[in-house]
């Protein structure tokens, strides 16, 4: 194969256009996601993986929530169930359950924690001035955790805070 003929198969800036691709020029991405029967999002770029469920390794004296850790790439990442920390009914492990994997950098550190959802949904593009403060009626989610609320059709999309979500609660041993 000629060099020459590799070289001018590649296309020039400008010169091709990619038909039926929608570009994303303003407005967030959220991730969203099933807890139950309820729609979740986080920001899609604290995204790290997405990882099937995978038993973890069980650490002594944690709370229940938490599953464990799994090493990723070198890395220790604690696993947490998020149906299990919101009380939203009971964890079923099945083939649509996957694990999040979420990284957040702050001028401190960069924290790496995985959690355990029931199924990853779409991608969601939502305009800053469509999402709507969360109502303070004490629902299973607790209100530090919550970003806002987002109307996507006919089901509204629970925002979550992932820098709340990965904040580290002192836990008393029993």
């Amino acid at each position: 194969m000629d060099i020459q003929m590799l070289a001018d198969e590649v296309p020039v800036e400008g010169e091709h256009s990619l038909e039926g691709v929608d570009f994303i020029t303003s407005g967030e991405q959220y991730l969203t996601f099933l807890l139950s029967d309820e729609q979740y999002a986080v920001d899609i770029l604290c995204v790290e993986e997405i990882r099937s469920w995978e038993n973890p390794t069980r650490i002594p004296n944690s709370p229940s929530y938490i599953k464990g850790v799994i090493n990723m790439r070198g890395i220790i990442v604690p696993i947490v169930d998020l149906r299990m920390k919101f009380n939203i009914g009971e964890a079923i492990y099945c083939d649509t359950t996957v694990v999040i994997v979420l990284t957040v950098e702050t001028e401190e550190k960069t924290r790496t924690i995985g959690f355990v959802v029931d199924a990853v949904s779409d991608v969601l593009n939502v305009e800053e001035n469509e999402i709507k403060p969360a109502p303070v009626f004490g629902g299973c989610v607790p209100q530090a955790y919550l970003d806002g609320l987002v109307n996507v059709g006919e089901k509204v999309v629970t925002i979550l805070n992932v820098k709340t979500l990965q904040a580290v609660e002192k836990h008393q041993i029993n």
